[in-house]
């Protein structure tokens, strides 16, 4: 794959999917730019080469057509405050309109154009949609590494239409490097940690896991599950019925492997999912009838630490309990803790993207870190050894 690096872009309109996918307020007001700031690099790249920037994202899941709250238009007074200079905004992606607009886009200048999602050719991975889009720049950028693995209009198809200028930017280059990193050049030991509240959506990434790692650290909701498998009360807690046996089998599965698999040895129970519930502390195998697990213990807190701090190669997706909620924090905070320690202490630390992404910005830690993954589903996806089609649409040649 070429990277940007290796690409002139003078007098050049560079078509860049970026992922502008960021959390709005009630009055529209942006609550976390990582996304935007991740792309800045790109931007300025080929801002300083001489070409002009045509920027292309989704916001949201607007359901039918364009709505107020998915507008990326709400996102220019932050890109003008970034690049210190006027943005330039299409009210569609494609049509009359925007043609113009970027037909007239001279160097140095930015145009930010409307959500792709407002047309639902965009999710379906329409051609005739893609080829549209095409025709607005002279070459393509695939720099949203958070949609890399959905075959959408814009990440997978598009690039057909460029044979011989597509490339990926530079925070598609970070993410596929690092997470290469974990995957292949993992230093001893390599500790995983894994919560969030279904291990639904992490049984492929664990068993992947489970032929690489020395330690498996298990927190978040999906704890829950393995603690009753394992025979334990849960009380109230969140527990996927259907996933006993699965637990079962990957604690199994671990053992047989050599993998040190820990779960919670006590939890922080509430009696209600409010930050307001009476709050206890109990062995996570004897929470009380109508109480509930919403975060790790004391004593989880202190054996995964001395666990985290031993590491060489940590990899973490997925928060250790209710960490939007002040008394139940606590357990990925001290996570969080241990793993910006060990990091400062020589390990590689790998933080995949989505709540894990979200609670290390909110405890001030990003870069104290190794990387900051912002694709979350991506990169789980990537590192379960599936073809991600936005990465496989910059290899191909054979169009």
């Amino acid at each position: 794959m070429r990277t940007i690096d290796e690409y002139n872009f003078a007098g050049k309109k560079a078509l860049v999917r970026v992922d502008f996918n960021v959390p709005l307020d009630s009055e529209y007001r942006i609550t976390d730019d990582t996304r935007i700031r991740a792309a800045v690099p790109t931007i300025n790249k080929i801002l300083n080469d001489g070409g002009a920037v045509i920027l292309m994202s989704h916001l949201g899941r607007p359901k039918s057509g364009p709505e107020e709250k998915f507008s990326l238009r709400h996102l220019v007074p932050r890109l003008e405050q970034e690049f210190k200079t006027k943005v330039l905004f299409a009210p569609d992606c494609v049509g009359p309109e925007a043609a113009q607009l970027a037909q007239e886009l001279q160097p140095g200048e930015i145009l930010l154009l409307e959500n792709l999602r407002f047309h639902k050719a965009e999710e379906k991975g329409d051609p005739d949609f893609a080829r549209a889009l095409s025709t607005l720049g002279d070459v393509y950028v695939n720099d949203a590494f958070g949609t890399a693995h959905r075959e959408h209009a814009s990440t997978a198809v598009i690039a057909r239409y460029f044979p011989n200028d597509k490339m990926m930017g530079y925070v598609m280059q970070a993410e596929l490097e690092n997470a290469r990193r974990v995957l292949e050049n993992s230093e001893r030991p390599y500790t995983a940690i894994m919560g969030g509240a279904k291990i639904s959506d992490k049984i492929l990434i664990i068993e992947k896991l489970l032929d690489r790692v020395d330690n498996l650290l298990i927190g978040g909701g999906m704890s829950y599950t393995f603690v009753k498998a394992d025979g334990g009360e849960i009380g109230s807690s969140l527990v996927e019925e259907d996933k006993l046996e699965l637990a079962n089998r990957l604690i199994k599965m671990a053992k047989e492997k050599g993998v040190n698999i820990m779960i919670p040895v006590d939890s922080v129970i509430a009696d209600a999912f409010s930050n307001d519930a009476n709050v206890d502390t109990k062995l996570s195998h004897h929470i009380p009838q109508n109480w509930m697990g919403l975060d790790i213990g004391p004593d989880a807190r202190e054996q995964y630490a001395a666990v985290i701090a031993n590491s060489k190669t940590i990899l973490w997706n997925g928060p250790m309990g209710v960490f939007e909620m002040s008394n139940f924090s606590v357990g990925t905070e001290a996570v969080a803790d241990a793993v910006v320690a060990a990091t400062a202490n020589g390990a590689y630390s790998l933080i995949g993207g989505g709540d894990s992404a979200a609670a290390v910005n909110k405890f001030g830690y990003a870069d104290r870190v190794s990387y900051v993954s912002t694709g979350g589903g991506a990169l789980l996806e990537y590192m379960e050894g599936k073809t991600l089609p936005g990465v496989a649409a910059l290899e191909r040649t054979d169009y």
